[in-house]
């Protein structure tokens, strides 16, 4: 069983994620969005980048590829199904979680370190962590301030669905923690099942111990724990 990391034109991050997987001894390939998703495909990833060059919106013209479709039966299944930054807004425009992932407040491409605080920890994503903990994940994008009626939100946040918030370093959410804008601090949410999740920062770039912090590691090993 293996999970399948999707590439679309424009995705950067698909080797990230594959390295960063196969760290953690968990099969995975990429796999190229024309060619569909392979028969034995244990949990899917939609990577970082800028499919189609973020044209019409981050994510939208991938949304729209037909291995969509497949991810969203697979989803609906069981299968896990990890959206990250480009992947995250792919996931918004798609269906599978509610919102969008828009223009960032400071209307600049932002890469940086970030904290945040896990909200709930009894779902495949944050299992290795504790409700509350914070942890250091770094962003990189143009488009992650996270969207979404304010009455909508109040149902997702009734249904405990926000998975991370941006935090400052003692996990207090505040405007000041907030690198983008995103509504109530909004980092990562779930979909209809907590087997489907997307964030805006990179678990993929903090797990592997050479290259600097590893407090993404729990996120992705939410593979093996699905």
């Amino acid at each position: 069983m293996t999970v399948s990391i999707i590439r679309f034109g424009g995705s950067n991050c698909d080797r990230d994620a594959e390295r960063a997987l196969a760290h953690l001894d968990i099969d995975a390939e990429i796999v190229w969005h024309e060619d569909g998703l392979p028969a034995d495909t244990s949990g899917i990833v939609l990577p970082g980048g800028f499919s189609y060059g973020d044209y019409l919106r981050a994510g939208a013209m991938a949304a729209r590829s037909p291995i969509m479709a497949e991810v969203r039966e697979a989803a609906a299944d069981g299968t896990p199904v990890l959206g990250v930054c480009n992947g995250a807004q792919v996931g918004c425009e798609s269906g599978l979680t509610d919102g969008v992932f828009t223009t960032n407040e400071s209307a600049r491409f932002q890469c940086e370190h970030v904290y945040l605080r896990v909200e709930r920890d009894d779902t495949p994503w944050t299992a290795a962590y504790d409700e509350g903990d914070v942890i250091e994940i770094p962003i990189a994008h143009g488009e992650g301030r996270y969207e979404i009626s304010e009455e909508r939100l109040a149902e997702l946040e009734d249904d405990d669905r926000v998975l991370f918030r941006y935090c400052d370093e003692d996990g207090e959410p505040s405007a000041e923690a907030n690198p983008n804008g995103s509504k109530h601090n909004v980092a990562g949410i779930l979909g209809d099942r907590e087997t489907v999740a997307v964030l805006m920062p990179h678990p993929e770039r903090a797990t592997l111990p050479d290259v600097g912090p590893t407090d993404g590691q729990g996120v992705l090993r939410g593979f093996k724990s699905a």
